[in-house]
């Protein structure tokens, strides 16, 4: 690893220290209504976006992440839905096909996903969990690496990110691997990163 590369991964993992702490603190002061009210809707560029894709991917809410499998629950019913599934504690990550009222199992990282035996999908547009962002598109993940690997495995798919608007800082450190995101949707606002939508 360069010098160069080995001081993005650090100043990464500082601003995910710091995030995780604001998201944490921000949703447990979170008041009940404002808990009901976020992420209960989507913005009509992403309706829009949804008719047009037969599968999308979503995830599971680990922890303080925002819980958004309820924006999906009719996709989920016609299985057009499908999560993140990993194999076991290694590099690649793929998704597999759930419907409401599925198990969900517990995997490598206690992460909720699909059973071993569902069936294997590859999403045309994808929302995914978010510890920072900024309005150009960067992202900082959990620091794996799995979404960046998928992403950059199929860059014709949407990415859209999802977190609190808390989480936003002025510039993610981007490495050249690292993939934009089409937009981001927090429960503020809904932000265009790109013009793919």
């Amino acid at each position: 690893m360069s010098p160069l590369s080995a001081d993005l991964v650090q100043k990464k993992q500082e601003w995910r220290e710091k995030l995780r702490f604001r998201r944490k603190h921000f949703v447990a002061n979170l008041d009940a209504m404002a808990q009901l009210a976020a992420f209960r809707s989507l913005p009509a560029p992403l309706t829009d976006a949804l008719a047009a894709h037969a599968t999308i991917g979503a995830y599971v809410a680990w922890g303080d992440e925002p819980d958004i499998l309820s924006l999906f629950a009719g996709l989920a019913d016609a299985g057009a839905l499908a999560l993140p599934h990993h194999a076991g504690r290694v590099d690649a990550m793929s998704f597999k096909r759930w419907r409401t009222g599925e198990p969900l199992e517990n995997g490598p990282w206690n992460t909720r996903q699909p059973a071993d035996t569902a069936s294997a999908a590859t999403p045309d547009i994808i929302f995914c969990p978010l510890v920072g962002f900024d309005r150009r598109g960067g992202r900082i993940g959990q620091g794996g690496g799995h979404y960046d690997r998928y992403f950059a495995a199929h860059p014709v798919m949407l990415r859209i990110g999802i977190g609190w608007s808390v989480q936003e800082i002025d510039e993610v450190p981007r490495e050249s691997t690292d993939m934009s995101l089409d937009a981001v949707l927090t429960e503020q606002e809904f932000i265009f990163c790109g013009d793919r939508l």
